[in-house]
Protein backbone atom coordinates (compact mmCIF):
# COMPACT_ATOMS: atom_id res chain seq x y z
CA UNK A 1 0.00 0.00 0.00
CA UNK A 2 1.12 3.57 -0.55
CA UNK A 3 -0.11 6.97 0.51
CA UNK A 4 -1.04 7.93 -3.03
CA UNK A 5 -2.58 4.64 -4.13
CA UNK A 6 -6.32 4.42 -4.70
CA UNK A 7 -8.07 3.04 -1.62
CA UNK A 8 -11.17 1.96 -3.53
CA UNK A 9 -10.31 -1.75 -3.50
CA UNK A 10 -9.42 -1.76 0.19
CA UNK A 11 -12.50 0.28 1.06
CA UNK A 12 -14.67 -2.29 -0.67
CA UNK A 13 -13.12 -5.06 1.40
CA UNK A 14 -13.22 -3.27 4.76
CA UNK A 15 -13.61 0.52 5.16
CA UNK A 16 -12.38 0.55 8.77
CA UNK A 17 -9.24 -1.39 7.82
CA UNK A 18 -8.76 1.11 4.98
CA UNK A 19 -8.80 3.97 7.50
CA UNK A 20 -6.31 2.21 9.79
CA UNK A 21 -4.00 1.35 6.90
CA UNK A 22 -4.08 4.85 5.40
CA UNK A 23 -3.18 6.44 8.74
CA UNK A 24 -0.37 3.95 9.41
CA UNK A 25 1.10 4.03 5.92
CA UNK A 26 0.83 7.82 5.76
CA UNK A 27 2.83 8.14 8.97
CA UNK A 28 5.61 5.91 7.67
CA UNK A 29 5.76 7.42 4.17
CA UNK A 30 6.20 10.87 5.74
CA UNK A 31 9.71 9.91 6.92
CA UNK A 32 11.83 12.71 5.39
CA UNK A 33 15.31 11.14 5.37
CA UNK A 34 14.55 8.58 2.63
CA UNK A 35 14.01 9.23 -1.06
CA UNK A 36 10.82 8.10 -2.79
CA UNK A 37 12.89 5.56 -4.70
CA UNK A 38 14.25 4.12 -1.44
CA UNK A 39 10.75 3.94 0.02
CA UNK A 40 9.47 2.05 -3.02
CA UNK A 41 12.37 -0.40 -2.79
CA UNK A 42 11.79 -0.91 0.93
CA UNK A 43 8.10 -1.62 0.32
CA UNK A 44 8.97 -4.18 -2.35
CA UNK A 45 11.50 -5.86 -0.06
CA UNK A 46 8.77 -6.20 2.58
CA UNK A 47 6.40 -7.76 0.03
CA UNK A 48 9.03 -10.31 -0.98
CA UNK A 49 9.99 -11.25 2.58
CA UNK A 50 6.45 -11.46 3.99
CA UNK A 51 5.55 -12.76 1.27
CA UNK A 52 2.73 -10.53 0.01
CA UNK A 53 2.83 -10.77 -3.77
CA UNK A 54 -0.83 -10.07 -4.47
CA UNK A 55 -2.46 -6.67 -4.09
CA UNK A 56 0.30 -5.11 -1.91
CA UNK A 57 3.07 -6.01 -4.38
CA UNK A 58 1.08 -4.75 -7.36
CA UNK A 59 0.26 -1.48 -5.60
CA UNK A 60 3.91 -0.93 -4.72
CA UNK A 61 5.07 -1.72 -8.26
CA UNK A 62 2.58 0.74 -9.72
CA UNK A 63 3.49 3.34 -7.09
CA UNK A 64 7.12 2.89 -8.10
CA UNK A 65 6.32 3.41 -11.76
CA UNK A 66 4.51 6.64 -10.92
CA UNK A 67 7.61 7.83 -9.05
CA UNK A 68 9.98 7.05 -11.90
CA UNK A 69 11.25 3.69 -10.63
CA UNK A 70 11.42 1.42 -13.68
CA UNK A 71 10.78 -2.30 -13.69
CA UNK A 72 14.44 -2.65 -14.68
CA UNK A 73 15.30 -1.01 -11.34
CA UNK A 74 12.92 -3.41 -9.59
CA UNK A 75 14.55 -6.40 -11.28
CA UNK A 76 17.94 -5.14 -10.10
CA UNK A 77 16.49 -5.07 -6.59
CA UNK A 78 15.28 -8.67 -6.90
CA UNK A 79 18.71 -9.79 -8.05
CA UNK A 80 20.33 -7.92 -5.17
CA UNK A 81 18.29 -9.44 -2.35
CA UNK A 82 17.96 -12.93 -3.85
CA UNK A 83 20.50 -14.59 -1.62
CA UNK A 84 19.28 -12.81 1.52
CA UNK A 85 15.58 -13.44 0.86
CA UNK A 86 16.25 -16.76 -0.85
CA UNK A 87 16.04 -17.41 -4.58
CA UNK A 88 12.61 -19.02 -4.25
CA UNK A 89 11.11 -15.86 -2.71
CA UNK A 90 12.80 -13.63 -5.27
CA UNK A 91 11.63 -15.86 -8.13
CA UNK A 92 8.02 -15.60 -6.93
CA UNK A 93 8.33 -11.81 -7.02
CA UNK A 94 9.96 -11.91 -10.46
CA UNK A 95 7.05 -13.96 -11.78
CA UNK A 96 4.53 -11.44 -10.42
CA UNK A 97 6.54 -8.51 -11.79
CA UNK A 98 6.53 -10.10 -15.25
CA UNK A 99 2.74 -10.53 -15.02
CA UNK A 100 2.30 -6.86 -14.07
CA UNK A 101 4.59 -5.77 -16.92
CA UNK A 102 2.58 -7.83 -19.40
CA UNK A 103 -0.76 -6.53 -18.12
CA UNK A 104 0.48 -2.94 -18.38
CA UNK A 105 1.98 -3.46 -21.84
CA UNK A 106 5.47 -2.63 -20.58
CA UNK A 107 8.48 -3.93 -22.53
CA UNK A 108 10.54 -6.63 -20.85
CA UNK A 109 13.81 -5.00 -19.67
CA UNK A 110 17.04 -6.43 -21.02
CA UNK A 111 20.15 -6.94 -18.92
CA UNK A 112 23.75 -7.72 -19.78
CA UNK A 113 24.68 -11.31 -18.87
CA UNK A 114 27.22 -11.74 -16.09
CA UNK A 115 30.83 -12.51 -17.07
CA UNK A 116 31.63 -16.22 -16.76
CA UNK A 117 34.28 -15.68 -14.08
CA UNK A 118 31.61 -14.33 -11.71
CA UNK A 119 29.61 -17.54 -12.05
CA UNK A 120 32.43 -19.93 -11.26
CA UNK A 121 33.81 -21.29 -8.03
CA UNK A 122 37.27 -22.60 -7.35
CA UNK A 123 40.55 -21.61 -9.05
CA UNK A 124 38.94 -19.97 -12.12
CA UNK A 125 36.68 -17.70 -10.15
CA UNK A 126 37.07 -13.94 -9.96
CA UNK A 127 38.22 -12.42 -6.64
CA UNK A 128 35.46 -12.18 -4.07
CA UNK A 129 34.31 -8.76 -2.79
CA UNK A 130 33.37 -10.37 0.53
CA UNK A 131 35.34 -8.62 3.34
CA UNK A 132 38.14 -10.67 4.89
CA UNK A 133 36.67 -10.62 8.45
CA UNK A 134 33.39 -12.00 7.11
CA UNK A 135 35.21 -14.72 5.18
CA UNK A 136 37.11 -15.67 8.32
CA UNK A 137 33.85 -16.07 10.25
CA UNK A 138 32.29 -18.16 7.49
CA UNK A 139 35.39 -20.34 7.21
CA UNK A 140 34.87 -21.37 10.83
CA UNK A 141 31.32 -22.44 10.00
CA UNK A 142 31.93 -24.44 6.82
CA UNK A 143 34.29 -23.99 3.85
CA UNK A 144 31.67 -25.08 1.31
CA UNK A 145 29.21 -22.56 2.72
CA UNK A 146 31.95 -19.91 2.41
CA UNK A 147 32.33 -20.83 -1.26
CA UNK A 148 28.60 -20.27 -1.73
CA UNK A 149 28.83 -16.88 -0.02
CA UNK A 150 31.78 -15.91 -2.23
CA UNK A 151 29.76 -16.88 -5.31
CA UNK A 152 26.77 -14.80 -4.23
CA UNK A 153 28.94 -11.80 -3.41
CA UNK A 154 30.61 -11.91 -6.83
CA UNK A 155 27.33 -12.23 -8.73
CA UNK A 156 25.54 -9.42 -6.96
CA UNK A 157 28.57 -7.17 -6.61
CA UNK A 158 28.22 -5.89 -10.18
CA UNK A 159 27.55 -2.17 -10.24
CA UNK A 160 27.41 0.45 -12.94
CA UNK A 161 25.13 3.04 -14.54
CA UNK A 162 21.49 2.45 -13.68
CA UNK A 163 22.14 0.04 -10.84
CA UNK A 164 21.42 0.47 -7.14
CA UNK A 165 23.72 2.73 -5.11
CA UNK A 166 25.73 1.37 -2.20
CA UNK A 167 23.41 3.23 0.20
CA UNK A 168 20.35 1.66 -1.42
CA UNK A 169 21.92 -1.80 -1.37
CA UNK A 170 22.77 -1.45 2.31
CA UNK A 171 19.28 -0.23 3.24
CA UNK A 172 17.62 -3.09 1.36
CA UNK A 173 19.76 -5.87 2.81
CA UNK A 174 19.42 -4.32 6.26
CA UNK A 175 15.64 -4.48 5.78
CA UNK A 176 15.75 -8.17 4.90
CA UNK A 177 17.41 -8.64 8.29
CA UNK A 178 14.55 -6.77 9.95
CA UNK A 179 11.88 -8.89 8.26
CA UNK A 180 13.65 -12.18 8.99
CA UNK A 181 14.91 -11.02 12.41
CA UNK A 182 18.53 -11.85 11.56
CA UNK A 183 19.73 -9.05 13.82
CA UNK A 184 23.23 -10.19 14.72
CA UNK A 185 26.27 -10.32 12.41
CA UNK A 186 24.55 -9.65 9.07
CA UNK A 187 22.50 -6.76 10.43
CA UNK A 188 25.60 -5.11 11.87
CA UNK A 189 27.46 -5.58 8.57
CA UNK A 190 24.63 -3.99 6.59
CA UNK A 191 24.27 -1.07 9.01
CA UNK A 192 28.02 -0.50 8.83
CA UNK A 193 27.88 -0.59 5.04
CA UNK A 194 25.14 2.06 5.01
CA UNK A 195 27.17 4.32 7.29
CA UNK A 196 30.27 3.72 5.18
CA UNK A 197 28.31 4.80 2.09
CA UNK A 198 27.58 8.19 3.67
CA UNK A 199 24.24 7.52 5.36
CA UNK A 200 23.87 9.25 8.72
CA UNK A 201 22.64 7.44 11.84
CA UNK A 202 19.37 9.31 11.37
CA UNK A 203 19.10 7.99 7.79
CA UNK A 204 19.59 4.46 9.08
CA UNK A 205 16.98 5.00 11.78
CA UNK A 206 14.58 6.18 9.07
CA UNK A 207 14.74 2.72 7.52
CA UNK A 208 13.25 1.24 10.69
CA UNK A 209 10.71 4.04 10.96
CA UNK A 210 9.51 3.23 7.46
CA UNK A 211 9.54 -0.52 8.08
CA UNK A 212 7.25 -0.22 11.12
CA UNK A 213 4.22 -0.50 8.80
CA UNK A 214 5.31 -4.01 7.84
CA UNK A 215 5.38 -5.32 11.40
CA UNK A 216 5.70 -3.18 14.50
CA UNK A 217 6.92 -5.99 16.75
CA UNK A 218 9.68 -6.91 14.30
CA UNK A 219 10.67 -3.25 14.11
CA UNK A 220 10.71 -3.12 17.93
CA UNK A 221 13.28 -5.91 18.09
CA UNK A 222 15.29 -4.31 15.30
CA UNK A 223 15.37 -0.99 17.19
CA UNK A 224 17.15 -2.68 20.10
CA UNK A 225 19.74 -4.18 17.77
CA UNK A 226 20.18 -0.93 15.84
CA UNK A 227 20.62 1.25 18.93
CA UNK A 228 23.24 -1.15 20.27
CA UNK A 229 25.00 -1.21 16.90
CA UNK A 230 25.06 2.58 16.57
CA UNK A 231 26.34 2.93 20.14
CA UNK A 232 29.22 0.55 19.36
CA UNK A 233 30.07 2.34 16.13
CA UNK A 234 29.74 5.90 17.49
CA UNK A 235 33.34 6.25 18.82
CA UNK A 236 34.78 5.43 15.39
CA UNK A 237 32.68 8.00 13.50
Amino acid sequence: MTVHASTDTINEMDPVFAQMAAASVGHCWAVPELTDREKVFLALVADICQPALGLPFEMHVRAGLRRGVSTADMRALLRLISYDSGYVAALGALERLAEIEAAAGLPRPEAEPLPRELLETGPGAAPTPLPAPVRAELTKLDPYFLEYFDLQSRMRGVQGPGTLSVRERAFMTMSVDVHYQTLDETFRIHVGRALGAGATPEDVRAVLRFNAQFGATRAWQAWKALNACLADLAPTR
